[in-house]
């Protein structure tokens, strides 16, 4: 195995946590927001996700039982 082909994956590991860095730090929130006990339980206070940015698609709908997909025999 030559030299490079060992550290090939620590150099592609360590671009990868410098792009990873630079992205959070250009994220551009200046409030990462906390944690607060309320009645309900832990709730997320500040930070720079608003209810608005998570979208949660409705659930498909459950397929049919796999014998009422087979069509009775006509004789």
């Amino acid at each position: 195995m030559t030299r490079l082909q060992a550290i090939a994956p620590l150099l592609v590991a360590a671009a990868l946590t410098a792009v990873a860095f630079a992205t959070a730090k250009g994220a551009g929130c200046d409030d990462p927001g906390r944690y607060e006990l309320q009645a309900e339980g832990y709730v997320l206070v500040g930070g720079c996700v608003a209810p608005g940015d998570l979208l949660v698609p409705d659930p498909a709908p459950p397929a049919p039982p796999a014998d009422a997909a087979v069509a009775p025999a006509k004789g």
